[in-house]
């Protein structure tokens, strides 16, 4: 195989076989294929896509370009969680103690920021102390003693997933649904659990910017998912405006610890139950409604934040954060204010999340350092009534010359209006 010949049988929209594909794998995982070249194939699936077939011979490639992790031990209690991306999303965070807490397991390893989009392992790598890597055999014994653990994906699992992952933050070539497929569920089946819930986002901080992308994205890894015999569902979920009110690593930290604690935006709130339910439902093979409920009475009464303290603490975090959450890291709130009178008519989430990035939150390039503390916290959100001079968010930096750049583009992705718009459902449909 050559790459040259691959780039081109691309471009030109052609099949790849198997072996290609396997071989592609292989290759830029042993660093005998450069980044540019890589980068050029990867930007030709963005425009000519790739068929079924090719999709999940690359998903079926990049798993096995590593480790497997053996979950067998918990039997159908293993049940893990994954999002296609989004604003402000920091439900992995809520979601794993409350499951975890009614008795699931939840042996979870996730990712880094990706574009605008969040990425859990960085919002965790805000709390003091927390490691995000464990050796394979703590891994497990964690899960057994608290019933979950949080880990960065690691270097033996789905390596060549790892690098094109770094790779497509940074050449536009991320808003590609094969890609995205098997992205996820590449890594999600070489995790190992039986039970798979994805989330995928649709709208515009999301990937998937209509509700029919969306739909074909989640049918896809529904699919793969259970061509490897694992029970998969995906709920379509709402990304046109940021969930809940932080976006920045140490700022959804604390949004979240408000929720596991009762109170938090009631957005985050009930897109994390809906989403429990059906991790729940498939683990303990129950009406997803009823799981629902449960997941409802382990966050009124405490049980689900008891269970996320002794998760941070048992990875060495302080897990003080969630009681005490000025223990996070902060940076200078600086207020926009409102220019006129009127509802909000719509937020661009996406954009939101690149006012976000440009304070620090995310990543441009590879070499980035994110700023724990940078951020943003919406003081509005769409249908709310705001008057001229009252604050529309707060921004946070430790870098005041980002803030015109963040400010142009925030104001950007919001618009008022005379009327209020007309909500819309948080969980937009659910494929079982």
């Amino acid at each position: 195989m050559r790459i040259y010949e691959m780039l081109h049988a691309k471009r030109m929209g052609e099949e790849h076989t198997r072996r290609e594909i396997e071989e592609l794998v292989r290759a830029y995982t042993a660093g005998k294929i450069p980044d540019y070249q890589m980068s050029a194939w990867l930007m030709a699936v963005c425009c000519r896509g790739m068929t079924a077939r090719e999709t999940a011979t690359l998903t079926d490639a990049m798993m096995h370009s590593g480790d497997v992790v053996d979950l067998s031990e918990f039997g159908e209690l293993s049940v893990d969680k994954h999002s296609t991306g989004g604003v402000g999303d920091k439900t992995s965070l809520i979601l794993a103690p409350i499951v975890a807490s009614l008795g699931a397991k939840v042996a979870k390893m996730s990712g880094r920021a990706l574009g605008h989009t969040g990425g859990t392992i960085d919002k965790l790598e805000s709390i003091p102390g927390y490691r995000t890597e464990l050796s394979r055999e703590g891994f497990l014994a964690q899960v057994r003693k608290v019933g979950m653990a949080v880990i960065g994906q690691n270097a033996d699992l789905a390596p060549a997933d790892k690098k094109i992952y770094a790779l497509r933050d940074v050449t536009a070539t991320v808003d590609c649904a094969p890609l995205i497929a098997s992205s996820i569920m590449s890594k999600k089946l070489a995790a190992g659990a039986h039970n798979i819930v994805l989330d995928v986002k649709v709208g515009s901080g999301a990937f998937m910017k209509t509700r029919e992308e969306g739909e074909a994205l989640a049918r896809m890894m529904v699919d793969a998912g259970r061509a490897c015999g694992r029970r998969v569902t995906a709920s379509l979920t709402n990304m046109d405006l940021p969930l809940g009110l932080a976006i920045g690593n140490a700022l959804e930290v604390r949004e979240a610890a408000a929720v596991l604690r009762g109170e938090g935006p009631s957005d985050l709130r009930e897109i994390c139950l809906a989403l429990a339910g059906e991790m729940l439902a498939l683990a303990f093979s129950i009406p997803a409604e009823e799981a629902k409920e449960k997941a409802r009475a382990v966050l009124a009464d405490g049980r689900a934040l008891e269970t996320a303290e002794r998760w941070i603490a048992a990875q060495g975090g302080d897990a003080r954060v969630l009681t005490e959450p000025n223990r996070l890291p902060t940076a200078t709130e600086y207020p926009i204010l409102a220019k006129e009178d009127g509802y909000i008519q719509s937020m661009n989430a996406e954009r939101i999340g690149i006012a976000a990035m440009a304070l620090g939150a995310g990543r441009r390039t590879k070499e980035d350092r994110i700023d724990p503390g940078a951020g943003i916290v919406l003081a509005t959100k769409t249908g709310d009534l705001v008057k001229k001079g009252e604050p529309l968010a707060y921004l946070y930096t430790g870098k005041p010359h980002t803030l015109g750049e963040a400010e142009s583009i925030f104001r950007g992705a919001v618009t008022q209006g005379r009327n209020a718009p007309q909500g819309m459902p948080l969980v937009l449909s659910i494929i079982r």
